[in-house]
């Protein structure tokens, strides 16, 4: 800054200025006093005005930039190919010069050698703006980081909500194992109010969604007092908020459901700071956070932290939820907590019965015939004490999403609510429990051997050649293998769902080009000796009961599994 304005502003007066007495010239008025009052004022000395009027009558486009550097026609410009290399190289100037200058040595005859590495970083900064640099180099979502947003007007008190599903950086204790639960809201863009919230220990889905409307649209203990049904709801194009279920409660409803582009947190920019907001301020100083800053090379989470159990986490979120409402106050709400903003706006509320709510929020399994079994759904039955005497009738299935162990049952006819069904035969907790623990025993059996099917090594190389396999086998170690192979295939071909006899029609021919060579003779000489062969099977398949085939097929296949394995290579 020099005297009284900075430099920016002082740059910004020389084309008025030299346009002013570019007009007293034209009308016989400028005087040498007048060059000196607009040399003091802009900082300059009396020559460079002169000089800056000079160039003016010479060319009309000067006078919008006094002093600005002349542009010649053979100054170098952003070209496409320069874009394009830059977007390849992720805005790194230095190899996108590289790059044009092998691309001009490798031509023929040699092209002219591309701008010095000063003049193309001189060129992108003038050519370019900020977001275009940022988005060639770190794609739309750095651009958009320069992008200029405008802000909705504030409606009024249920006009608007918008809900986001988001992934609490908390480990929590769920079933002795850590996890990270999702949080899915609901919140008034008016007020800035958490009309509903609810948390999922693990995905969520349109049961989420659901649970946490029915949150937001009562307005009773414990929900109140916000509520109420609102006119439209934006979305983000998530499958579980545009799910059949949850669009089908929208609609009965009356909910107007907008469904923003892909990639535009700042249209809903609203739940967008709540997502932002519960992190810095609840979650980053509770036990198990995952974003910690911590000590050491890697940074992993003490042995000894000692986590949280969901339902306290839920507790405490509930909790800050309640303060988030009632003695937070956001900037944008002047002064006011979401709950006096809720309370000033006059706005009249449209209310549903909570027994309806749970009705629209019910997804529809069409219609079923009681019968004295209870109703079938799902390849189970359900059974409820009102069903005596009821045997025989249609009713429709309604249903909450995941929630298996119960549905709700209506007239087919009349609609009216007949009551709940319960699944018959449920299994207990210790019977789950150890269903549960043989599928994850499972799972890390199956992962463990696809891990040693696939680590397989290569040598290393200096030098351009094809790869070479480690790892050998001994002539025994190859023929175990094989042979235990070989057993396999035979015990799963005696399975197949098949008819036996088309398993197992065989010929000496067939069987010894299937084998391996160390085991092509014995195969034929195996078929060669009396047996229950499978001819003998197809000249009196016509004659014997199916059950009586499917005895002397299997019989057929452990007899020929067992003598190829007791020979032995």
């Amino acid at each position: 800054m020099r005297g009284g304005l900075p430099s920016a502003s002082l740059s910004a007066l020389r084309g008025p200025a030299v346009r002013r007495l570019l007009a007293l010239r034209q009308e016989q008025k400028l005087t040498t006093r007048h060059v000196r009052l607009m040399a003091q004022s802009l900082e300059v000395t009396e020559r460079t005005v002169w000089r800056w009027l000079a160039a003016a009558e010479r060319d009309e486009s000067a006078a919008a930039e006094p002093g600005a550097r002349a542009q010649t026609r053979d100054r170098f410009t952003v070209t496409p190919e320069v874009r394009r290399l830059l977007a390849l190289w992720k805005g790194n100037v230095a190899a996108v010069h590289r790059e044009l200058t092998a691309r001009a040595a490798r031509q023929s005859p040699p092209a002219a050698p591309p701008p010095s590495l000063p003049t193309l970083h001189r060129a992108i900064q003038r050519d370019l703006t900020p977001g275009e640099r940022a988005g060639l180099a770190g794609g739309e979502r750095a651009a958009r980081k320069h992008h200029v947003f405008l802000a909705r007007p504030r409606p009024w008190r249920n006009k608007v909500w918008e809900t986001d599903h988001v992934q609490a950086p908390v480990l929590v204790e769920v079933d002795g194992k850590p996890r990270r639960p999702w949080i899915t809201w609901f919140t008034d863009c008016a007020t800035n109010a958490i009309t509903g919230v609810a948390v999922t220990p693990g995905h969520p889905s349109r049961e989420s969604v659901l649970a946490a409307l029915r949150s937001a649209v009562l307005r009773e203990d414990p929900y109140g007092p916000f509520g109420g049904l609102p006119e439209k709801v934006r979305v983000d194009r998530g499958k579980d908020f545009l799910s059949r279920t949850v669009t089908a409660a929208f609609d009965l409803l009356d909910v107007t459901v907008e469904d923003l582009p892909a990639y535009t947190p700042h249209l809903k920019g609203t739940v967008e700071g709540l997502n932002r907001a519960v992190e810095s301020m609840f979650l980053a100083a509770l036990p198990g956070y995952v974003r910690q800053p911590r000590p050491g090379k890697r940074a992993s989470r003490p042995k000894d932290e000692v986590l949280l159990s969901f339902e306290d986490f839920t507790a405490r979120l509930l909790g800050w939820t309640s303060w988030w409402n009632t003695e937070h106050r956001p900037s944008p709400l002047r002064g006011k907590t979401p709950l006096e903003a809720w309370q000033d706006d006059p706005t009249p509320l449209r209310d549903v019965p909570a027994t309806d709510l749970w009705t629209f929020t019910l997804e529809d399994a069409g219609t079923r015939t009681l019968t004295t079994r209870g109703i079938r759904f799902r390849k189970r039955d359900y059974v409820g004490p009102w069903m005596t005497g009821q045997a025989g009738i249609q009713v429709r299935v309604r249903f909450m999403p995941h929630h298996d162990h119960r549905i709700e049952v209506y007239h087919a006819d009349t609609g009216r609510y007949l009551g709940p069904a319960d699944l018959a035969d449920q299994a207990t907790e210790e019977q789950l429990r150890a269903v549960r623990r043989a599928r994850s025993a499972r799972a890390r059996r199956l992962k463990k051997d696809l891990e040693a099917s696939q680590r397989e090594r290569y040598a290393a190389v200096n030098q351009p050649e094809a790869p070479q396999r480690l790892g050998t086998l001994t002539t025994a170690q190859a023929e175990a293998e094989l042979a235990q192979t070989a057993d396999t295939d035979l015990a799963q071909l005696a399975g197949l769902p098949k008819s036996p006899l088309q398993q197992l029609t065989w010929s000496p021919s067939t069987t010894a080009s299937a084998m391996p060579p160390w085991r092509t003779s014995a195969t034929a000489t195996s078929s060669s000796q009396p047996s229950t062969s499978c001819s003998g099977c197809r000249r009196t398949a016509s004659s014997m009961p199916a059950q009586t085939e499917r005895s002397m097929a299997w019989s057929s296949a452990r007899t020929e599994a067992a003598s190829l394995t007791s020979r032995g290579p």
